[in-house]
Parts: structure tokens; sequence; C-alpha cells
């Protein structure tokens, strides 16, 4: 793919898990690096990411962010200090919906945050090991999600089997048309968000916020749910262990995120030269 002309990138937006994250959930050196490169430059950066605000301090510290972070694929987004600048939360008829089809599914897990929280009706799960090691907290064990339809930030089916989740989203669109938003955040898990949860309108707040035309802003994602983002940016990056179909949406591939694909996106493309 050839590499497109593009007026100069003064704000970055990035996901996380998949691309700013090794596999094991740590950032290496050379993307911690890359991203103060940014920030001396005089390029903005910030996070978009399908995780809960409380799931992204430790990274926001790491990296020296200190603009507004965009947590629950969009659905929230956080200021510095911890308050809230937005909040987008599924309308009831929609997590009524979702979670009624996800209950007569096999071999998923349901999970649903609100509030802060990660709640789960059996923590015994087998992905919820994964999730606990990448959040940083544990979940909280509920005996009905009902009581949090009013408040409900996102929903997730996880499963090993990817197969499962494809065709389960397949059948979750149709029923939630012009409620919510559904996407493969990664293989394993399928969100269900709010229908202004989603990264490009993430991007577009965050970028009026900040003063910057969309045509120098840049994202950079591996998930389904990060097209979204690339469709609104002037410039938009994947990586390169993103499946097909959220490659041919990007505007270049950088490598994959065991390979610093993130820095190398950033050092290649971002940096002035």
């Amino acid at each position: 793919m050839s590499e497109p002309t593009q007026p100069p990138i003064r704000f970055l937006l990035s996901d996380m898990d998949g691309t700013l994250l090794l596999p094991d959930h740590s950032l290496s050196q050379r993307t911690v690096d890359a991203v103060r490169s940014l920030r001396k430059a005089g390029v903005l950066f910030s996070l978009a990411t399908g995780r809960p605000p409380r799931a992204m301090l430790q990274q926001i510290e790491a990296l020296g962010v200190d603009l507004p972070t965009a947590a629950f694929n969009g659905g929230t987004i956080v200021n510095p200090d911890g308050s809230l600048l937005v909040a987008h939360y599924l309308p009831v008829t929609a997590a009524l919906t979702t979670l009624t089809l996800f209950a007569d599914v096999p071999d998923i897990e349901v999970w649903v945050f609100s509030g802060g929280d990660w709640l789960v009706k059996d923590s015994s799960g087998p992905m919820v090991p994964r999730e606990q090691h990448g959040l940083g907290y544990p979940p909280v064990v509920v005996e009905s999600f009902e009581p949090y339809l009013e408040q409900i930030d996102k929903i997730v089916a996880t499963s090993n089997n990817t197969q499962l989740l494809i065709e389960l989203e397949a059948q979750l669109l149709p029923k939630v048309e012009g409620q919510a938003q559904v996407s493969r955040s990664q293989p394993v898990y399928l969100d269900v968000t709010a229908m202004q949860a989603n990264k490009g309108q993430a991007l577009a707040t965050l970028a009026e916020f900040i003063g910057v035309p969309l045509a120098q802003t840049a994202a950079l994602g591996d998930g389904g749910n990060d097209p979204a983002m690339f469709h609104r940016a002037g410039f938009s990056i994947a990586m390169g262990q993103a499946e097909e179909a959220v490659k041919r949406q990007a505007d270049v591939v950088t490598g994959a995120n065991t390979e610093d694909g993130a820095a190398q996106a950033i050092e290649r493309y971002i940096l002035p030269q």
C-alpha cells in the first residue's frame, strides 16, 4: 500500500490492547520512548480503548498522558483529573435484548461494566483470569444484572471460540440496530456499547476539545472497534497482527504489537522528519 501524502499530524489517538501493549499487557521501553518523543515534538497523544477508565491509570501514568482519554470504546471520556467529560450508557432496551440473547448461548461468559465495576455472575469462568490480569482488579459477583440496567457502560460476551463470537455478532447486530454498537474489540471479546460509544466519535470529540482539525489527526489500532476512528482520522494505521478486514480500512499497516509496531508507526509516520 502506498504511503499517502498528508498534512503534519498534530494529534495521535491510539488503541491500547493489541496496539500499544504487548500480549502480556505490558509496555515496551521502545513504545514508551516513542510516545515521549511525540510529546517533545509537540504532537498531542491520547488513548481510546474498550477498557474501563480504572484500567487505564497505569498506562496513562507510564506514558505521561495529560489529555482526556476515551474508555469503553468512546462511551466514556475522562478528564485527566478523573472527572467525566462525556458518558454514554447503553439503552435499557438494547441491554435487555443483548443479555437475553447472550443468556441462551453456551460456551460464552457474559460481563457487564457499570459504575466503575466489572460485574460477573460467575467468577470461576476460564476467561476471568485473563481479564483480571489485564484490568488489574477483580470482578464483582452479582446474582443479577437487572439492578444495573439504567447505567451500563458495556456488555461483553467472551470466549476462546472466535467463530462463535463472529456468529453471535451477526445475530445481535440486527436486533439492536440503531440502539447499540456491536464490535469485536479482540478476537475473544464481543463488545456492546451505546450508539454514541464508538472510537470515531471519541476522536472527533477529543480533536474538537483540543482544537485540532480532523485532517491533522491520526488513529492507530488493531481491533474491530478501531475502524470507526480510522474513518474519521486524517491518517490511519493498522497493526500487523490485525484481521485483514481491519487492515483494509487503514491507510497503512505497521508491524505487529509483538514487534513494537506502534513505536514503528510513530517513528515512521507521525514524528516530524
